[in-house]
């Protein structure tokens, strides 16, 4: 059966290329058994001493999971199987984030959902100019997962807020500011990076990172880094307690930036984006990948009971027609305790 993941061993570096390009990479169930199964065989190898995550093709690593699977397990009812399928991709981005070996990421181009997340788990993150690196869930009736919540969390201030509600992607300067990647690398420098971690790829993770970045690292166009400066009114509005004080807020902001946030999330699920903002929450005041991810399985089960998600898929995904019916309508009409009790780890029973 063709995975769609390609791996070698060369040089002390094991590589695993996703290998999908025609579909940017995103991520069937099989990719994320083969990634898993090769991370696994390399864990105690002695010819393996550091692993490689890139994407084939000039479009991006990964554009995230295989939507259309998505939609067909949600339309036939096969919530359970397909919550499943997330606990497997959950499982690979522990496994990353605890590997023990330094495992480094080249996120070119589009980089998002659970590539974003499986990407964001690495010892060593590596944006190019032309990276774009986001959480576009809400767009979908969806909420970060694959570990997104607490990658989006850790970034300063209220930025977390902003991107999990509005599903706006970032470039190679803003991702490098907000903690999502480590340095932005030239465009074509891909074969010197990989030989320079070959010579250093029996340092700790730490020392080969300072020096990737040192020999390789370049500074981001600062066309990539517009969000750095908007750190004033993000924070301001979007420290409001709930979705809708939060949509208030950029209302009566005198930023035109803040105005035209408020017009992304208001075409984005309102159930998706008020429970994408309490995950980042608390994935920042707990701080902990394992945490995080039950955390996401929980919210990515009760998304499933609800109709956005099959609802925002066939309009942005299948059908293409761009207008989603969202339920509820409006952000005041959101039950944020019910959101809330669905996050809570009482009422889980594992994953």
């Amino acid at each position: 059966m063709e995975t769609h993941v390609h791996s070698e061993i060369a040089d002390g570096l094991g590589l695993i290329t996703l290998n999908r390009p025609a579909k940017i990479n995103a991520l069937t169930p099989g990719m994320v058994e083969a990634i898993g199964q090769t991370l696994r065989a390399w864990r105690y190898a002695a010819e393996v001493n550091a692993v490689v995550l890139r994407g084939e093709g000039e479009r991006g690593f990964c554009a995230g999971g295989d939507l259309a699977g998505f939609h067909e397990a949600l339309v036939d009812g096969r919530e359970d199987a397909f919550l499943d399928v997330l606990a497997t991709e959950f499982e690979l981005a522990a496994e990353i984030g605890s590997y023990p070996k330094p495992i480094v990421s080249i996120m070119r181009g589009l980089t998002l959902g659970a590539g974003l997340g499986l990407a964001g788990q690495a010892s060593v993150r590596i944006v190019t100019p032309d990276s774009r690196l986001g959480m576009p869930e809400a767009r979908i009736g969806y909420v970060p997962d694959v570990g997104g919540s607490l990658l989006l969390g850790r970034a300063p201030g209220r930025v977390a807020e902003h991107l999990a509600a509005t599903g706006d992607t970032v470039g190679a300067g803003d991702a490098v500011e907000f903690g999502l990647a480590d340095f932005c690398m030239a465009p074509d420098a891909e074969a010197e990076v990989l030989a320079t971690l070959a010579d250093l790829a029996q340092l700790g993770a730490g020392e080969i990172g300072v020096g990737l970045e040192v020999l390789h690292g370049v500074q981001a166009p600062a066309t990539t880094r517009p969000l750095s400066g908007s750190r004033a009114w993000i924070d301001h509005c979007y420290a409001a307690p709930e979705l809708a004080d939060i949509l208030s807020e950029l209302g009566d902001s005198a930023w035109p930036a803040a105005q035209a946030a408020r017009e992304r999330i208001l075409a984005n699920s309102p159930l998706a984006a008020a429970t994408a903002i309490e995950l980042v929450r608390a994935a920042r005041d707990e701080d902990e990948l394992r945490g995080a991810l039950e955390r996401e399985h929980r919210a990515a089960a009760f998304m499933m009971e609800n109709p956005d998600l099959a609802e925002g898929i066939r309009a942005r995904i299948i059908d293409k027609d761009d207008a989603p019916a969202w339920n509820p309508a409006t952000a005041e009409e959101v039950d944020t305790e019910a959101i809330l009790t669905a996050l809570d780890p009482e009422e889980d029973e594992g994953w």
